[in-house]
């Protein structure tokens, strides 16, 4: 079986669930005129030539299964019904499951192959996309996840509501994928900008994903995004809805006592360093561990989380979910390069997502500042840092931040959690460059060694200042890091 391989709905159900767990919804009843709502002759009888074919009544089966234990309402697309089109009575399904998850409190994983809105229903259908958005808002205020699967072909309303619109979006290889499907793009259209991969790598998909890994990556995204990954920390009010936070003064803070991510230990130097200089110079050294070594050691396994959803990513920030001693933990990582605006926004989008999901988040600081070129500003840098601080300052679930490397001004600080801040002793944090901040005062270039002593960048240093809690040693012989 191939990755383009077109399925009918219930052989990719069977794929991807545990076997008998598929029970299916009951569809609700809805009276139409002949021919349907605009008297389009014939459409009675192509819908019945559908039915023949495909022995569905309608264009999404819709139903509840496990996939590797961990329950979901999944939504899968017939596509060999009218071209998997949404209509009044597809509406009506949908609806239905999105509520039926909320009262069950079940994550949605909608399995989508569509064409579109159907032209038969006219004005109707396509207002389906205004329901079909209203049902996952409310899915996602009451604190439930969205995993999307897009197949061949995802155009159209279904893409721009179901797919896009889901919290992850992951995909079959080469899929067509795209608001334009392929008989209304402009004849010379680039084919390729309308796949799963241009959309990945454009920001707006998190990964394609083979068929014969889709049951494994599908499992672990809902244990990691349910209860069950998180140890039981999410507790619901009576409504439905995620019921976490109080405050005290002006900080939010966890009613459900979500516990915070543990602190990292240090996987480099074990000693301070004995002057700024010396700090910047190990923080620089290619020697040092680097997030990928910190995200390896921490977690058991993990997902990543890509793109910014606005047409960007940022290789050099690093986002995504993982599993430590049995609960699930987010994670933003700076990888030491200059971290650019879709890099920021990445990192938002995953803290919102955790925050409203109840899981704790692990920062991990690591660039010489965010990056200052030209595209950079073009591409919104001030708009997108603002976006992370505001993210991290209204987040109500609990951030714990490592400095492992260089902490760069503002680029550095908007990943920083407040108050629960620490450093390893091969990193600093600065206001500024020495070298820069050497130049702004107008001082020679050798001035930027005792630049960063007057900066007072050293982790102890920044202990002393209260800029952080503490200074995080080496994991204990045969313990987790």
């Amino acid at each position: 079986m191939t990755d383009t391989e077109r399925l009918a709905a219930r052989e990719f159900l069977a794929l991807l669930t545990d076997p008998a767990t598929f029970t299916e919804l009951p569809s609700p009843t809805r009276e139409s005129a002949p021919d349907g709502p605009l008297t389009w002759q014939g459409y009675d009888a192509s819908r019945a030539r559908a039915t023949e074919r495909t022995g569905e009544s309608e264009s999404v089966v819709c139903g509840t299964a496990s996939v590797l234990g961990t329950r979901a309402v999944l939504i899968a697309f017939e596509f060999g019904f009218l071209g998997g089109s949404l209509g009044e009575r597809t509406g009506d399904r949908l609806e239905a499951a999105y509520g039926h998850a909320r009262e069950q409190g079940l994550p949605v994983v909608p399995l989508v192959a569509t064409g579109g809105s159907r032209m038969q229903e006219g004005m109707l259908a396509l207002t389906q996309l205004q329901r079909v958005a209203r049902q996952s808002a409310l899915t996602r205020e009451a604190g439930l996840p969205q995993i999307a699967v897009l197949r061949d072909p995802t155009t159209g309303g279904g893409w721009a509501t179901l797919g896009a619109g889901a919290d992850i979006v992951l995909a079959l290889p080469r899929a067509q994928v795209g608001f334009a499907g392929s008989r209304v793009r402009p004849p010379d259209a680039d084919p390729s900008a309308y796949t799963a991969e241009a959309q990945v790598a454009n920001g707006t998909a998190d990964a394609v994903v083979p068929l014969a890994e889709l049951r494994q990556t599908l499992g672990l995204w809902l244990r990691l995004l349910t209860d069950g990954g998180t140890g039981g920390g999410k507790q619901r009010g009576t409504d439905g809805h995620a019921e976490f936070f109080g405050m005290v003064g002006d900080t939010p803070v966890p009613r459900s006592g979500i516990e915070p991510a543990p602190v990292p230990h240090a996987l480099g130097s074990t000693d301070l360093p004995r002057t700024g200089w010396e700090a910047v110079q190990r923080a620089r050294s290619p020697q040092r561990p680097r997030a990928e070594a910190y995200l390896d050691t921490y977690f058991t396994r993990r997902l990543a989380l890509s793109g910014d959803r606005c047409g960007g990513t940022d290789p050099g920030m690093l986002c995504g979910f993982g599993e430590r001693d049995g609960r699930t933990v987010a994670f933003a990582a700076q990888a030491g390069t200059a971290t650019r605006p879709a890099g920021y926004r990445t990192a938002a989008r995953l803290i919102r997502l955790a925050d409203r999901l109840g899981i704790p988040v692990l920062t991990l600081v690591d660039t010489p500042g965010a990056a200052n070129d030209a595209e950079a500003e073009r591409q919104g840098a001030g708009a997108a840092i603002a976006e992370l601080f505001g993210a991290v300052a209204a987040a109500r679930t609990p951030i714990t931040t490592l400095v492992i490397g260089e902490g760069g001004s503002g680029g550095a600080l908007a990943l920083a959690a407040p108050g629960n801040t620490y450093a390893t002793p091969d990193g600093y944090f600065s206001v500024i460059a020495p070298e820069l901040a050497a130049a702004i005062l107008k001082r020679p270039p050798q001035q930027a060694e005792p630049t960063a002593d007057q900066l007072r960048i050293r982790p102890q240093d920044l202990v002393d200042l209260g800029v952080i809690r503490g200074i995080s040693g080496p994991p204990p012989r045969g313990r987790q890091a």
